[in-house]
């Protein structure tokens, strides 16, 4: 079974009966981090901002997202998992570094939301600088999450190692009342041809080509970058980390395919969603724009799928997951499988 096939079957929302519990996803996006949680049958209640991207969620999830600016005062149903990837301004060194006080960051708004549903389960993502320049940061929440009796978790995980075709990187903070752990890593990587497949040399007249002059403003740009290799997709190997900038954006780093011929085409939506390990059927709302916006700042499905397992792990035991995946008939389990080797194309 070819990666995307899989993946178009694997990421399938459904709703575990036996499992029965709810996720409420804050700041939720086009809706990646509770795709996750669905195809693992918990059911979700999103809340964003975005008009688009809320348009997304609705269209391609059970669950329903809610499109509203949240603040530290807004009341959620009730859930037992809190997820979400709260925005985080104050993350600036040459700013006042107000952390929870600040008004612009969206954790004061997640920590309210804790406080409110005390849920059995939280779980949010952030960029990897919250582990380094902002780590007094984290420590903050972290004692805030611990003075509520939560048991924290947390690390610098790359999706590429939970079986997403993208060097992808990030802080992940997981607690609850009893100790609960983030997943293990998956012995199998995922190539960029893997998720493309033929899709990576196909073109029409709609494809969008780099110019002379923008070859001439990548190189510059590289050769100021001091890049040893092009910043063109590898097919044999995970993609560089897809951002709204280095998708939507005209910029030196934009990713790009290279065709036999010499010529680069930039990144369809559709292949920018592979990427991120956004099933086929997952249709994106809004321009093109709007949609590579939605796709660079997702949390990767397929991560998502992992974070979800132990978090289901931790409510029903290892046991009992398996059999309720199995009896779903959603796909079979690959436990610490071989280097996936993509098909001829």
């Amino acid at each position: 079974m070819e990666y995307w096939e899989e993946i178009n079957q694997k990421l399938k929302p459904w709703v575990d009966e036996e499992l029965n519990k709810t996720v409420v996803d804050l700041f939720a996006g086009c809706g990646g981090l509770s795709l996750g949680f669905e195809a693992n049958g918990f059911k979700t209640v999103g809340y964003e901002m975005g008009e688009y991207a809320s348009q997304t969620y609705n269209k391609n999830l059970l669950g329903h997202c809610y499109n509203e600016k949240l603040n530290t005062e807004s009341e959620y149903p009730k859930a037992e998992v809190v997820i979400g990837g709260p925005p985080c301004q104050p993350f600036s060194v040459g700013g006042k570094q107000l952390g929870l006080k600040d008004s612009r960051d969206g954790l004061p708004i997640f920590l309210g939301a804790v406080r409110q549903l005390n849920p059995e389960v939280l779980l949010f993502e952030n960029v990897r600088g919250m582990l380094y320049k902002n780590k007094w940061y984290l420590h903050e929440v972290i004692k805030e999450l611990e003075s509520l009796d939560y048991q924290i978790s947390y690390s610098l995980l790359n999706a590429k190692d939970y079986e997403v075709p993208q060097n992808r990187e990030r802080v992940i903070v997981i607690g609850s009342k009893a100790k609960i752990n983030l997943p293990t890593k998956i012995n199998r990587k995922v190539t960029v041809g893997s998720a493309l497949g033929k899709l990576a040399f196909q073109y029409d007249e709609n494809s969008k080509f780099l110019t002379k002059s923008m070859d001439q403003y990548v190189a510059k740009y590289e050769k100021a970058s001091h890049c040893i290799n092009p910043r063109d997709l590898y097919l044999d190997k995970p993609a560089r980390t897809l951002t709204c900038r280095n998708l939507a954006g005209s910029t030196g780093d934009m990713h790009r395919v290279k065709l036999a011929d010499g010529r680069r085409r930039r990144l369809t939506p559709r292949e920018a969603a592979r990427l991120q390990s956004f099933p086929d059927w997952f249709e994106f709302s809004g321009t093109e724009t709007h949609q590579f916006n939605q796709i660079g700042n997702a949390v990767a499905p397929n991560f998502a799928f992992q974070l979800a397992k132990v978090v289901k792990n931790h409510f029903m035991g290892e046991n009992r997951y398996e059999r309720s995946i199995t009896e779903n008939n959603q796909f079979t389990l690959f436990e610490d499988e071989a280097i996936y080797q993509p098909s001829k194309i």
